[in-house]
């Protein structure tokens, strides 16, 4: 009985919430499935379960990025996703429009949610994703250059800081801005095949701890 009740629960759920996501009924049943899978024996989607879907089905693996995509799916901020934050989450990760990624990229960038995204919060997050890569001693007087010039292109009203309306200006004019501060939009291939399995039916989701 109570298996039969808890069908007929997800599918009112998905019924709704087909509604105000890009995804199908049939495609929020199965995302709902997968947040079972995910959350199996009674437990919660925090912050280290989501940071391994993120990298065992989309190979993210910038720490502060993974961290920061989790807070812009937590909407209500409790440390934990819902059914409803999970699915709605993933319809702008998967499928959102140009508006709706944008407004989630600032998100993410806007490490102190105070609605810009300082030369601080700039810096910081280009020196995450840059040192890796580069082999100066010091890259820093490198990645402030790189802020400034950022700086000159997207800040339209001249503030030193960017706000929603630069950021959405600077993305209709130049769409590889998108993600200027780091990848925290799936790679097309990985979106490609997590959409082609969800509508194949293939809810299977790698669970596995995440290798550091």
């Amino acid at each position: 009985m109570a298996g039969i009740m808890g069908r007929k629960l997800q599918a009112k759920l998905a019924d709704a919430m087909s509604k105000r996501s890009h995804f199908s009924r049939e495609e929020v049943d199965r995302l709902l499935t997968m947040y079972s899978a995910l959350t199996v024996g009674g437990t919660r989607l925090d912050r280290n379960k989501f940071r391994d879907v993120l990298h065992n089905t989309f190979d993210m693996t910038d720490d502060i990025l993974m961290d920061r995509v989790f807070r812009a799916f937590d909407k209500d901020m409790d440390s934990f996703l819902s059914q409803e934050e999970w699915v709605l989450g993933l319809s702008v990760f998967l499928k959102g429009t140009l508006e709706e990624r944008v407004a989630y990229c600032f998100d993410v960038y806007d490490m102190n949610s105070d609605g810009y995204i300082s030369r601080e919060e700039m810096f910081q997050m280009l020196k995450n994703s840059m040192v890796k890569q580069t082999t100066e001693e010091d890259p820093d007087e490198g990645i402030k250059d790189i802020v400034e010039l950022v700086l000159k292109k997207m800040d339209h009203d001249h503030d030193n800081r960017l706000s929603m309306d630069d950021f959405m200006k600077s993305v209709k004019e130049e769409d590889l801005l998108l993600e200027a501060f780091g990848p925290c939009l799936p790679d097309t291939k990985y979106r490609e095949k997590f959409l082609s399995d969800l509508e194949a039916g293939n809810v299977d989701i790698d669970v596995s701890q995440a290798k550091s």
